[in-house]
Formats: C-alpha cells, structure tokens, sequence
C-alpha cells in the first residue's frame, strides 16, 4: 500500500509538473504575442498617414493637368472649375499622420450628411488616380481629378453643382506607402462669394473610416 502510494504520488507530482510548465509556457507565449502585437500597432502608427484639409496659412498649391489646365488652390480651400474641355477639382490637403499618405482613388457626388449616408462609398466605386500623388507627414500637397466625358454623371453632378452653387461631397481613398492602413476621408467642397464677388470653394473634413480594421469610433 505505501509503495502504491509512493507510486502514485510520484506519478501526481509529475502531472503536476507538467501543468505547471504548461500554464509557464502558455502564459509565455501569450506575452510573447502580446509584445509583438505592440510591437506592430507601434510599427503601423509610425507610419500611419491621416488627411485633413490644409490650414488657411499654407501656401497655395498650383495643380497642373495634362492639358496644361491650372487651378490655384489656396491653403483650407478645394477648387471646381468646369470649361468646354471638362469639369477640374482639386483640394489643398495636410497629412497630420506620422506616415506617407499615398492616395489611390477618389468618389465625388453631391453633398451628402453623415447622419443620412453614415458609411463611404463602396470601394468599386472610386476612380483610380491617373498619377500617383504622395501627401507627405505634416506637410500638405492635394488632391486632383479631371471629368473629360459630358456623358460621364460625375461630370453632370459637378456642373450641376456649379451652376447652383451647391456643396460637393468628395471621399478619397488612402493609404500608407506600404499599401495597408486603407483609409477614406470625406471632405465637402463648399462654394462661396467673396467680397469681389468671385467663387471659392472651403474645403472641410467630415469623417474618416479605417478600411482593413475597426472604425475609429
């Protein structure tokens, strides 16, 4: 009987062992993954780009198109130009993030509210730039696209907008140089008279969405 015992107890105290390093080398590895996922959330927020408007005290930007077309974007502003050639926008972009913001395509309709169409645009919808354009960290540069096809209803709403002196919604879609973190931001391009009478387009930001992971809210 005390052999047994010892026996048993030998064969518990093993068990026992084993349980223990089991529990170790669970409890190691979920720190080890624990600390390589902080380690990747600290990777991607040093280079996580996020766009906004640019402030009113920057520097104007001169966007060039193909056709030698310019438009003059000041600093907090967009612009919206429609001519016998097409319809031309652009706006004038900081990107307050830590990373690159590398844009890869764009939607515009007409103003849209949150509270009416909470979510972006659905990803087969955007236009894919026709160059690439690279918004640097704390530094501003913008955003462009040309409507050349009368036909095109993107070109009609822009018109339309123009002749009215309607607002413009306008979601772009980004996203770091290493082609994650896809973001969409919606801006609204809003026209106004100055005191000379001519037309300028404010430019503001109405909310962004994380594409590959949670929303921000």
């Amino acid at each position: 009987m005390a052999d047994w015992d010892w026996v048993t107890i030998s064969a518990l105290a093993t068990a026992l062992g084993t349980l223990v390093l089991a529990v170790a080398t669970f409890a190691s590895v979920r720190s080890a993954n624990n600390s390589a996922r902080t380690a990747e959330r600290t990777l991607l927020q040093g280079i996580r780009p996020l766009v906004f408007v640019s402030r009113f005290s920057d520097e104007e930007q001169k966007v060039f198109f193909a056709d030698g077309h310019l438009l003059r974007v000041p600093g907090g502003h967009g612009a919206v130009e429609v001519t016998p050639e097409g319809a031309f926008l652009a706006i004038s972009l900081r990107n307050v993030g830590t990373g690159v913001a590398v844009l890869h395509g764009w939607v515009v309709d007409r103003r849209v509210d949150s509270g009416v169409a909470p979510d972006h645009a659905p990803l087969d919808r955007f236009r894919r730039l026709t160059r690439d354009l690279y918004v640097p960290p704390q530094d501003v540069l913008f955003w462009q696209a040309a409507l050349r096809d009368p036909a095109d209803p993107t070109h009609a709403v822009v018109q339309e907008a123009v002749r009215t002196e309607d607002a413009l919604a306008v979601e772009l879609l980004y996203g770091d140089d290493e082609g994650g973190q896809r973001t969409v931001t919606r801006f609204a391009l809003v026209p106004h008279r100055t005191d000379d009478g001519s037309l300028r387009w404010l430019a503001t930001v109405g909310r962004h969405w994380y594409v590959d992971r949670a929303a921000p809210r």
